[in-house]
């Protein structure tokens, strides 16, 4: 069942979501992580871009660098955007808390998306991201710094986010299969955001 916070969060980027992607920079500030994420990764990898948004510039960066990239979002007028930004590349619209592709990838990407979750869903999808990741894969997120609730807004409308304490991702995280590799709060090289990279060992 679809709680209304995750509703609000769809609904807002389905009514907002060209003039979000006007609002996105084009400078990579991620090129740093970005870098630290492909090193994890063998050539030419499968790469599972969760909540792919527009796909500028991250799938396209990585789509540059040779990798393979599936996009997935559960908004439709962003998968469209990626689809006219990237054609040809793979790309469905699913919801990262009901994913279920069948496939493993290399690599896992969920940034600037994840924490549009509540603090339940994240719980419920980390092992999600275990279900899609092969052995050795690279996990990558963005989240808050602190567990709690924030709104934050989007052309005038409220857009939720939600997030954990540090040491509970890190638990989940291991329950999952995951090491934590790297954890940067508020990064002021990468528009101070929290990151999240991780391998999976299983």
């Amino acid at each position: 069942m679809t709680s209304r916070t995750e509703v609000s969060v769809i609904d807002v980027y389905q009514r907002h979501g060209v003039a979000w992607a006007r609002l996105r920079s084009d400078t990579l500030l991620e090129t740093l992580w970005l870098d630290r994420f492909c090193t994890l990764l063998p050539a030419g990898a499968s790469v599972l871009d969760i909540g792919c948004g527009s796909g500028l510039p991250i799938a396209r960066e990585l789509i540059r660098r040779g990798f393979a990239i599936t996009g997935v979002d559960a908004t439709p007028t962003m998968l469209v955007q990626f689809q006219q930004n990237l054609p040809g590349v793979a790309a469905q619209l699913a919801d990262m808390r009901h994913l279920a592709l069948e496939q493993r990838f290399s690599g896992l990407l969920a940034w600037d998306s994840f924490f549009h979750l509540s603090p339940q869903d994240q719980r419920d999808t980390i092992p999600r991201f275990q279900a899609h990741a092969a052995p050795g894969a690279a996990l990558m997120f963005t989240s808050g710094d602190a567990e709690g609730e924030a709104i934050g807004e989007l052309e005038g409308d409220p857009l939720y986010h939600g997030s954990l304490d540090p040491e509970e991702y890190r638990s989940l995280l291991a329950t999952a299969g995951f090491t934590v590799i790297a954890h940067t709060v508020k990064d002021p090289a990468c528009g101070h955001r929290t990151i999240w990279l991780a391998h999976y060992n299983g």
